[in-house]
């Protein structure tokens, strides 16, 4: 039905100076630990960690210095060995703060004692999520949802397919890419171990034909193994997606509102599966990442970073910015954040830094044309315009009505438009507006109960 797409929607944005063509063939640099590493405590989606270490603390590599908050929450570890510097709060891409534990490395890189599996598929579903929780291992391609969680469906809901994503459909961004070149028999040992804590038979790799590296590499590593099939998917954002990569990979489509799980399958990014494999068979906790560092920087690079460390650590890595830099990205360039700092920690779900020139600059506004375009963009199949109208006006519950809350704030819509609305972010307005309401409600309703 939709030929070379595969799902409704989408776009293929171009790309500038320092683009996925010139990252693609950087191999993975190992970055050395900083000085000091700033660890939030709330790097996922969920409930905080609650703070296990106090000012003058020592602590060591793979030490849970946050304990999860709750069953969606994950653990936080130490990622340095040294002093704990203080616990308070520390600046997020996103503008606002959280609780974070300061440590200042000792240089000594002492870990705690490791217990990896001596035999990880011997292992049962639950001795497996429970190292996975443990590990504090969370989704890597940027939603940062608590893994053990996806990976424990309800009492009656079936998993038939477990979905991989190594997509990594953003521009600029190449840390998957990289990984699955690199590490491509991990990240198929991380995809059994995934299959096996779900009890499935049946996994799909999904990786976008402009990384044919990436495909032959996992295409070799997966092909000793009964159930493991890779895809090459044309280039097409936002194809990452949960839903669009369901779509694309096995034309089953999740309803509006609805999870995977409906459809009985199971998302997982490549990332993640590359942590499941350390956790389970190295007994390492989640205290690292690749990171892509790119567009007007000097050197860019794919870097395995400590979590914790600085955007500024990572630019100093790359030699800085090149001249005519206008614009910094905490995430891909559709998604990330616009930060106006350096000292903000790499946190679990960093995937890209860019430094944007003239292609970041913000066009001024002008009346809705009535194009369509962005309609036609919608990965959704929402009305992106009549949206637009109706959170400008304040109609908060219209917009609701209408599906701004199955808005993935992808950009797609803001991308095409050509009078230049900021679409996507007056969706995000709407929902946050929506969600703050119905907490409300909820805890005005919570009130009036307890009273009587």
């Amino acid at each position: 039905m939709f030929g070379a797409r595969l799902f409704p929607g989408g776009i293929h944005p171009h790309e500038g100076e320092g683009g996925k063509a010139v990252n693609g063939a950087n191999a993975i640099v190992e970055l050395p630990a900083p000085p000091r590493v700033v660890i939030p405590l709330q790097q996922h989606i969920g409930a905080p960690c609650k703070a296990l270490v106090s000012k003058g603390d020592h602590v060591k590599v793979g030490q849970k210095i946050g304990e999860a908050g709750g069953f969606v929450s994950a653990p936080v570890h130490a990622s340095v060995s040294g002093v704990v510097v203080d616990v308070q709060r520390c600046m997020m891409p996103n503008g606002t703060s959280a609780d974070a534990v300061i440590i200042d490395n000792d240089f000594q890189d002492t870990w705690v004692d490791l217990t990896p599996a001596a035999d990880p598929f011997t292992l049962t579903p639950d001795q497996l999520r429970q190292i996975i929780r443990e590990a504090g291992i969370v989704g890597l391609g940027g939603a940062t949802f608590p893994t053990v969680v996806k990976l424990t469906p309800p009492a009656g809901k079936t998993v038939e397919k477990l979905i991989v994503n190594g997509a990594e459909c953003e521009p600029y961004l190449t840390a998957d890419h990289r990984l699955m070149v690199e590490h491509a028999d991990e990240v198929i040992t991380g995809i059994r171990l995934a299959m096996q804590t779900l009890d499935v038979k049946e996994a799909i790799i999904g990786i976008e034909n402009n990384k044919p590296d990436a495909i032959e590499a996992l295409t070799a590593a997966a092909s000793q193994f009964a159930g493991i099939t890779v895809k090459a998917l044309p280039v097409r954002y936002p194809q990452g997606g949960e839903k669009q990569l369901i779509y694309a990979l096995t034309r089953r489509r999740v309803p509006n509102g609805a999870l995977p799980l409906e459809v009985g399958c199971v998302v997982m990014n490549v990332g993640t599966a590359y942590a499941i494999e350390e956790a389970v068979c190295a007994g390492k906790p989640l205290t690292r990442r690749v990171t892509t560092v790119g567009g007007l920087v000097n050197n860019p690079g794919n870097f395995m970073v400590r979590i914790g460390c600085t955007v500024e650590n990572l630019l100093d890595a790359c030699g800085g910015m090149k001249d005519g830099a206008k614009k910094l990205i905490y995430g891909g360039p559709m998604m990330g954040a616009a930060i106006c700092r350096t000292d903000i920690p790499v946190t679990k779900g960093c995937s890209g830094i860019l430094a944007l020139g003239k292609e970041a600059k913000e066009p001024a506004e002008s009346p809705c044309i009535r194009c369509g375009r962005c309609l036609q963009a919608c990965p959704m199949q929402l009305a992106p315009a009549k949206l637009d109208a109706l959170t400008r006006k304040n109609l908060y519950d219209e917009a609701e009505a209408n599906g701004v809350m199955n808005c993935m704030e992808c950009g797609a819509c803001t991308f095409v438009c050509p009078a230049k609305r900021s679409l996507t972010q007056s969706f995000r307005q709407a929902k946050k507006v929506i969600t703050t309401r119905k907490k409300q409600a909820a805890a005005k309703k919570a009130a009036e109960e307890a009273q009587k």
